[in-house]
Parts: C-alpha cells; structure tokens; sequence
C-alpha cells in the first residue's frame, strides 16, 4: 500500500466511525482501534483457523484480549484489549480501489468489521455474529 491509500482508508475509518450509533461509539471508546495493513505474526499466532493461517491477507479484523464476559481481576495486568482493521484484508474484500463506488464499498466492509470485532469484545462468538449478519 503506498501512503495515499492508507491515507484515504484511514479517513474511511473516522468517517464510519462518526457515522456509528452513539452507545456504539461509547463501546469502541473503551477498547482501541488499531488500523495496520496486514497482521503481523504475532498477532496470528491466536488464530486456529487453517483458511486464515493460509491467506492472512484474507483476514479483515482481529479482536485481541478477552470479552467483557470473561474478564476478571485475574486478568489484570494483561495488555489491554484491542480492535485490529487489516487494510489489506479490507480492501480486497470491498473489491479495491478501481470500482467507481469503493470509498462506499470500503467504508462498508469497514463498519461490518469494526461491528464484527466489538461483538466479540460483548462476548459473541462467530456463530452469533454470523446469525446478526457481521460474518
């Protein structure tokens, strides 16, 4: 990715998440957003799927840390939870930056992301995301 594009996927970012509902933008508030373009090997080491280990440009999002539901006072002390946006993965998703609508597409993929990862950080699992339509 050259920086313009980064740049204008970024800006994406802020636009949807502006355009959130306000408990949804409250949520996000406590758990930080990170946008990379690829995830990094560390943060694949978690993953079980054999798809994604295979193609990890395929992989849009990540939740790290542990959902509200599972957390504990045994658990402080980890590094806090996190939102991960994989540029890349977005992108590619959306279709890329040739369509002639792909600031929309994009932003789209960006939202269901960012809605996909704030459930599991709510302690939903893929199969009630996938039942909500955030698959």
């Amino acid at each position: 990715m050259n920086p313009g594009e980064r740049e204008r996927f970024d800006r994406l970012v802020e636009q949807v998440i502006t355009e959130l509902p306000a408990a949804i933008r409250r949520a996000i508030e406590n758990v930080p957003v990170v946008v990379i373009d690829r995830p990094t090997p560390e943060l694949l080491e978690g993953i079980d799927d054999p798809e994604l280990a295979a193609d990890p440009d395929s992989l849009c999002g990540l939740h790290s840390g542990h959902a509200i539901t599972e957390r504990s006072v045994e658990l402080s002390g980890e590094v806090p939870n996190q939102i991960h946006l994989f540029r890349v993965g977005i992108i590619a998703l959306a279709g890329g930056w040739d369509r002639h609508d792909a600031d929309v597409s994009i932003a789209e993929e960006i939202r269901v992301t960012i809605l996909h990862e704030l459930g599991h950080e709510m302690g939903l699992d893929e199969n009630d995301l996938y039942d909500l339509g955030y698959d």
